[in-house]
């Protein structure tokens, strides 16, 4: 079944169908951008995994012993043609795989705000390789729906799912604009590291909470600046080196603006600083991070002289 046989009526499929098919037209294209993750995915997709298990930090996709060395050799290749790994940590057939992101804190900290699962449809926007998709699995959600428009990311969970097999996961190449084809569809939605990198955060928080059902909840994980005011930083080229980042905000303001987009009993549920260990460089993520990203004499600075950044997680309700 597709994905869309599991929403309800008020989504706007005509909608959705056509953008999703323009998208997947894009990415099968015969281009090396393309085929760099797309001929990967096609070559681990054959492999299925006896083995799931996605109730501890690390996301287990099959076991060392399902598979002889010459054929995890092959595997681990596959897998290594979608670094940067950015998100994780997994184990796939028995190939550990350690994310430039610790993203197990990060989902211990959702996970005492989220509501019960269980039957449930979720939207993770901006999923990336489908983390925190996979720990959802047993919770046992009715469908858990990942917005990823990048072709690395979409391809690594393809490649993921096709090898670990969960029917409840799926992933498309629609990004956080296309939450507004989906009026009252989801229970909860997950909104990690995308706000600030949209130059109308308000706008994209009154589409979310149009897409969420009465009562349901958005989950929001944001970097920031520290303080009490509600003020955002509006940097002039990059923060931390990144580009395409516009309003970084205290948690004040962000608190400020799920009031202001509609939400309900909005609680600012976790505030701390950023630090090397929570993101870095490993053998799966070799280029730039958090280190680099830091003035090396005033560590309470971004190498452009601004704060250096917090994390904040805030949850709000329809």
């Amino acid at each position: 079944m597709h994905y869309l046989d599991f929403l309800p009526d008020t989504v706007r499929r005509a909608d959705i169908e056509k953008i999703s098919a323009q998208r997947h037209d894009w990415v099968r294209q015969p281009k090396k951008g393309f085929l760099r993750y797309r001929r990967p995915f096609e070559s681990l997709r054959r492999h299925r995994a006896k083995t799931v298990v996605c109730t501890g930090d690390t996301v287990l996709i099959g076991s060392s012993d399902e598979i002889d060395s010459a054929v995890r050799a092959t595997i681990e290749a596959d897998l290594r043609s979608f670094m940067p790994w950015r998100k994780g940590p997994f184990s796939v057939f028995g190939i550990d795989i350690d994310a430039e992101w610790r993203s197990e804190r990060k989902w211990r900290r959702v996970l005492a705000r989220l509501p019960e699962l269980s039957g449930k449809t979720v939207a993770d926007i901006g999923c990336n390789n489908g983390y925190y998709l996979f720990r959802m699995v047993p919770h046992r959600p009715r469908l858990a729906l990942g917005f990823e428009p990048s072709v690395q990311h979409y391809f690594c969970f393809q490649a993921l799912n096709a090898m670990a097999g969960c029917a409840e996961l799926a992933v498309d190449l629609l990004g956080v604009e296309q939450i507004s084809l989906f009026p009252e569809t989801f229970d909860v939605v997950l909104l990690m590291g995308v706000i600030y990198h949209r130059p109308s955060p308000i706008e994209v928080l009154r589409d979310i909470h149009t897409a969420l059902k009465p009562g349901g909840r958005l989950i929001v994980e944001s970097q920031a600046i520290p303080g009490e005011d509600p003020v955002a930083l509006f940097p002039e080229r990059t923060y931390a080196k990144v580009p395409g980042t516009y309003f970084v905000p205290t948690g004040a303001c962000l608190r400020n603006w799920l009031h202001r987009a509609g939400f309900a009993r909005v609680e600012l549920f976790d505030a701390h600083p950023m630090s090397g260990s929570e993101q870095r460089r490993t053998d799966w993520m070799i280029f730039e991070s958090y280190q680099d990203f830091i003035d090396p004499a005033d560590p309470s600075r971004t190498v452009e002289g601004y704060p250096a950044p917090w994390r904040v997680y805030l949850c709000g309700e329809k």
